[in-house]
């Protein structure tokens, strides 16, 4: 990535802006704009947040604010309240008080001396969802939105449920804020005499928002707000949406350059859960100029071209060896004038051609270990891995070899004739490159609650031995498969550990199967070119820990237990403007034994900790979910310690009851 340091206004920081609510609650905001911008007034762009901007974000806010701000505009990093050094507290994600907040900033920064009226939002994941959200909302000032890793609909496509699967994600994210959620404010923001008060009312108000999110099986009222597919005609501003083939959020690109009226453009490449500007694997792009062409023309008014750009850019990813981590996914970018794409045609296969036996699924719970992180994020072991130990567990229809490559470009779709020996039964569809040599590769996969198989919103229970129609909708892809290799299609009714298994063992019978593939012509060459990535001068660390990423698969020979072990430490770096240390380790543990779904399990252990010249604070949270065949059981534990001493202790412990799920 290419430092800039010369901008052509020169930048002012304000590391502690308050923005007082209508209630009264003081957010803080860290601030850049041009020194002049109080006599030449700029838009202002806003980011907002509850992942600390004093040392959550930092590493990418220093890159990307200053940027904007060199180039004419006032970039708002808000702490959202109740996190970081904002007052409040925080009850759940996409709150309405959240959303009104945001648009509370939006109209005060519009009204400022130093903007010209006009704003624009942005964000990646939690950013990147409420700028939707908020731009739904129609505050007057907004005029345009970047949107990364986000989402467009809050329970079908994000990491609560899938397919109205419960994602294991669900109970691990519900941890992660947990942990992020319990850290102080910083004392030199909040003052040596407020911060500690501060901390423990957040402590003590603090939400373990799994068994919320666990009462809300199906697709009701709670996620239906928010979700801006419920009307896609509320997004008024202008929407530039972008998103990675290896993040889990692969599916929103398409359906926002689908459905906004609004001008909106969509970008996808091979990226993981990042900013593009530095995300990988390879190639980054250009990330910070095409926002700048993004922002100008719709705040400022200047003809820049991103009119005339595609609807949708892709990168179509080359087939490569497995493995659980690619530095670089060799490729070519195709541009789709108009999405979706006429250019792009379906072709079916039988899976099961007409006279053939059933196919009878009856998978081991264990079956799923190969599919990595549902949205992989830290450029270590958490891609999909070589997809033959899976494959082995499932049952898997094999193409004949392409004579010739085919371009995979959209979302692939499996119809099904089945049924069921239980009431309740998941069916997961992978879609996966096999090459000469018998390695799979992964490309696309689905997953499907069969009782989900009419409507999300009003489940039905199966009769066993009853044969049914669904339709498993496989992830948006952009994949070459070559000459010489040849299409499996693998289903299995286990996934683990990506979703929560049946309360029983399951046996499916297929009585007949097509796939629908979304072909494209060949891309010879790119068909789209962006700049090479740029950012403003990178955050200054000394590092205390070096972060490292550990992940171990262990099958207990004697009891048949299979332990999935992951350890991420991210590492402790001391900020060297203002000396404060933070550090970060993330625990993990998930258990299953082949035959037995209730013997499913997950623990988490986070530790958090801040510094700064003899003073010292830690939080540590554990959780864990079990399941019976009635109900989910969570619970969790905050530790707070200033220095040694333990300062707050609280346990969670809730029991819900299973909702054909």
């Amino acid at each position: 990535m290419k430092t800039v340091t010369e901008f052509p206004r020169k930048v002012v920081e304000f590391p502690d802006m308050g923005i007082v609510m209508p209630d009264g609650c003081r957010l803080s905001a860290r601030v850049w704009m041009p020194e002049d911008a109080g006599d030449d007034p700029v838009p202002a762009i806003l980011e907002h947040l509850p992942y600390r901007k004093r040392d959550g974000t930092i590493f990418r806010d220093q890159l990307t604010h200053p940027y904007f701000a060199g180039h004419g505009y006032a970039s708002i990093r808000v702490d959202m309240r109740g996190n970081g050094d904002s007052e409040g507290l925080m009850d759940d994600e996409y709150s309405e008080q959240e959303l009104q907040d945001a648009c509370d900033v939006i109209a005060w920064a519009a009204s400022q001396p130093w903007c010209n009226g006009n704003v624009g939002m942005m964000g990646i994941s939690w950013g990147g969802f409420n700028c939707l959200q908020v731009a739904a909302k129609q505050p007057p000032a907004l005029k345009a939105v970047i949107s990364l890793c986000s989402t467009v609909d809050r329970y079908a496509d994000d990491i609560h449920y899938k397919g109205g699967c419960l994602l294991i994600e669900n109970f691990g994210w519900a941890s992660t804020m947990l942990s992020y959620s319990s850290r102080p404010p910083d004392p030199l923001i909040a003052g040596d005499n407020r911060w500690r008060d501060l901390w423990l009312t957040r402590l003590e108000n603090q939400c373990f928002l799994a068994p919320l999110w666990l009462k809300h099986q199906h697709r009701d009222g709670y996620w239906k707000r928010g979700s801006i597919c419920e009307d896609f005609s509320a997004v008024k501003a202008a929407v530039l949406s972008i998103g990675g083939w290896h993040d889990g959020y692969r599916n929103t690109v398409s359906h926002l350059a689908s459905n906004i009226q609004a001008p909106v453009k969509g970008i996808i490449g091979p990226w993981i859960h990042k900013y593009p500007h530095y995300a990988g694997p390879k190639p980054a792009i250009g990330f910070l100029q095409e926002a700048l062409r993004w922002w100008d023309r719709w705040l400022k008014g200047v003809d820049t071209g991103v009119e005339a750009d595609p609807a949708y850019r892709a990168y179509v990813m080359d087939s490569v060896r497995p493995a659980r981590w690619h530095p670089e996914r060799p490729g070519r970018w195709v541009a789709e004038k108009q999405w979706p794409s006429p250019a792009i045609k379906t072709q079916t296969v039988d899976l099961i051609p007409a006279g053939e036996k059933p196919a009878i699924v009856a998978s081991p719970q264990s079956c799923g270990l190969a599919g990595g992180e549902y949205f992989p994020f830290t450029f270590g072991p958490e891609l999909p891995g070589d997809q033959r130990p899976d494959d082995a567990l499932s049952v898997c229809f094999d193409q004949q070899e392409l004579g010739e490559a085919i371009d995979i470009v959209g979302a692939p779709e499996v119809d099904l004739r089945l049924s069921s020996d239980r009431s309740q039964a998941n069916i997961a569809i992978r879609l996966c490159d096999v090459h000469p040599d018998g390695a799979s590769e992964l490309i696309s996969y689905g997953v499907l609650n069969l009782t989900h198989r009419n409507s999300h919103e009003f489940p039905e229970a199966l009769v066993p031995g009853e044969t049914v129609s669904a339709r498993v909708v496989l992830d948006q892809c952009a994949y070459r498969v070559p000459a010489g290799h040849r299409l499996r299609v693998a289903v299995s009714n286990a996934y683990w550990p990506m979703i929560w298994p049946s309360p029983e063992p399951v046996q499916l019978t297929l009585s007949a199967a097509t796939l629908s593939l979304p072909l494209r012509p060949l891309a010879t060459d790119d068909e789209a070119t962006f700049a090479e990535p740029e950012g403003a001068t990178p955050w200054a660390t000394e590092t205390i820990r070096a972060a490292s990423s550990e992940r171990h698969v262990d099958r207990d020979e004697k009891t048949g237990i299979v332990t999935l072990s992951i350890a991420d430490d991210f590492g402790e770096l001391r900020d060297l403007a203002h000396d404060l240390a933070n550090g970060s380790i993330a625990r993990e543990t998930w258990t299953i034994h082949p035959d037995n779904p209730l013997s499913a399990a997950g623990k988490t252990h986070w530790t958090q900790t801040l510094s700064r010249n003899g003073w010292s604070v830690r939080t540590e949270t554990w959780a864990e979910m079990r399941s019976d065949a009635r109900n989910f059981i969570v619970s969790a534990r905050i530790e707070a310690y200033e220095g040694e001493k333990l300062v707050f202790e609280r346990n969670f412990e809730e029991k819900v009851p299973r909702a054909l799920l």
